[in-house]
This record gives C-alpha cells, sequence and structure tokens, in this order.
C-alpha cells in the first residue's frame, strides 16, 4: 500500500529532553476544524497510518507522532508502560500547542486513548478506536499471542517492509512485556465507562477482537457509534484507508455514516450514538 505524503510533513520537538518525530499538515486546514491525533500500535511507529491520515489531513489538523521510544523517536532510559504513554501524549500535546484534541488509536493506540480518556479527560474532544484489543478475549496470554500471529498472517504483504524494522528496533524482551499488558487491557469495558462522543471501527477479519461482544455493548451506550469494515484484519489503517477514513470524516463532521462502494471493505453499522447530532457540537465545544 503506497501512500501520498503529499499533505503532511515530518517535524520534530523534544519530549523530556529526548527527540520525538511526528507528521503534521503541510499545508492549510479549514479555520475551526477539531484536531485529529493518530496514536499508533504496538511495537511499530507512525509510518503505518500514513495511509489514512493524508487523506484526512486536507480537512483536520493533523498529528501523527512516534512516541517515546517507538520508531525514530528516541527512547527513554525504561520502555513506558500504557499510562506512562498516555501521559507522553499529553505532554506531546503540550509541546505543539494542543490544548485538545480527538485522539484515532489503532491496537496498541486503543488501551493509550482509553487511559488517556481517564487522565486527561479535559484534553480529548472524542475518541476513536481502530481494532480495540485487550481484555477477557485475548486471555490467557497464550491465547493472545496465537491471535497476534494470526494478525500477521492476515495482513497485506506491503505491510511487513513497513513493521518489521520498527520490531526489532522495539526490541524482543520489551515487545514481550508490552504485548502482555496490551492484551490484558479491558479496552472495550473501558470503553463503556467513558462518556466522550466515541466510534469504534473493527475489522471483520480481525482475530484480536470480539465482534460479537462488540454488537452486544454497543448499541447500549449512548456516546457510541460502530461499524464494521468487512474484510478488513487489525491494521485497517494500511489495508483500507479509504474506507476509514471515509467512516471517520462522517462521524467527525456529523454526516450520515455511509459505505463507500467505489473502496474495498464494505461497512457494516452495529449501532449509532443516540445523540449523534449532537457529535459535531461536543468536538468543537469546551470541556463542561
Amino acid at each position: 500500500m503506497a501512500y501520498e505524503p503529499i499533505t503532511l510533513k515530518e517535524a520534530w520537538t523534544r519530549l523530556d529532553g529526548r527527540r520525538l518525530l511526528y507528521r503534521t499538515n503541510s499545508g492549510p486546514t479549514p479555520p475551526g476544524a477539531p484536531t485529529l491525533v493518530h496514536v499508533h500500535g504496538f511495537a511499530v511507529s507512525g509510518r503505518y497510518l500514513m495511509p489514512t491520515a493524508w487523506r484526512l489531513a486536507p480537512e483536520f489538523p493533523t498529528f501523527v507522532p512516534d512516541l517515546p521510544g517507538f520508531g525514530r523517536s528516541q527512547r527513554p532510559p525504561h520502555p513506558f508502560t500504557i499510562p506512562q504513554l498516555a501521559d507522553a501524549l499529553a505532554r506531546f500535546m503540550d509541546a505543539v500547542g494542543l490544548e485538545r484534541a480527538v485522539l484515532l488509536g489503532n491496537s496498541l493506540g486503543c488501551p493509550i486513548t482509553a487511559q488517556f480518556v481517564h487522565a486527561h479527560r479535559d484534553r480529548i474532544q472524542g475518541a476513536i478506536f481502530c481494532s480495540p484489543a485487550g481484555g477477557l478475549y485475548n486471555q490467557p496470554f497464550l491465547r493472545g499471542v496465537s491471535q497476534l500471529l494470526r494478525v500477521f498472517l492476515r495482513e497485506p504483504l506491503d505491510l511487513a517492509p513497513v513493521t518489521a524494522g520498527d520490531y526489532l528496533h522495539y526490541g524482543v524482551l520489551p515487545s514481550i512485556n508490552l504485548a502482555r499488558s496490551m492484551l490484558a487491557q479491558p479496552t472495550l469495558e473501558r470503553i463503556a465507562e467513558m462518556t466522550v462522543p466515541t466510534l469504534i471501527v473493527l475489522g471483520s477479519r480481525d482475530p484480536l477482537v470480539n465482534e460479537s461482544r462488540a454488537r452486544v455493548m454497543a448499541p447500549q451506550l449512548p456516546h457510541v457509534t460502530a461499524v464494521v469494515i468487512d474484510g478488513a484484519a487489525h491494521a485497517l489503517n494500511w489495508s483500507h484507508p479509504e474506507q476509514l477514513a471515509n467512516v471517520v470524516r462522517s462521524w467527525m463532521l456529523g454526516r450520515p455514516i455511509h459505505d463507500d462502494p467505489a473502496v474495498p471493505g464494505r461497512l457494516r453499522i452495529i449501532s449509532l450514538a443516540r445523540d449523534v447530532a449532537r457529535v459535531p457540537e461536543e468536538l468543537a465545544a469546551p470541556p463542561s
């Protein structure tokens, strides 16, 4: 999956005295549009998020950081835990001058986003969970590891060269510890406790996510809209960026979410937030 980075450029900032890479808009965006911060997954960098990010960047201020220790960002003395990564994300927002944002997390980015909502509620306008792994469905640990291995077999072959170097860079032992922490996170249960406008996007072929559980839970939550992209696995930001961008764009702008038949991956709606008409208003409004 080639991507066109024309709408995004690389930049650097410093976090806790160490260099941190991020990507951001190379051109102007509509005034007043909510900001999107893309949060990458397990042991990788933000590179694989770019196919979705560059499609949304013309309409929303966009940031795609490599969190501390990931990708080309410098390592902290010890690998960060999920709460530490959420706090680092808040400090990154401080460093680039963001008071509030919508977080768009994939894989590990989902428990990081859930923790961010818990610890920094006043900094988040909305939360988007793509492939929210974690919890009893991924336990015990060996079951979760087997699900992770199946993920690698279901992703497009052109994703492997993008992520392989990131995995090697992060390291084997830190990756094992991070996987154990990610798979133990009760991400769907954390979403149920939230009150911010929330979008959940699942891939129908994702072995890490329990679609049946999401179908039971999501319609009971007034703040949640949930959709499934048929044919997508775990890294749908890379494999199905057009359809994912279509869903995110519609949700962010308060438009009806419709399948785009011109792009891969058919769309199925699990539930619509009962206060869906208020989503754009809440994304733009200051916290109460």
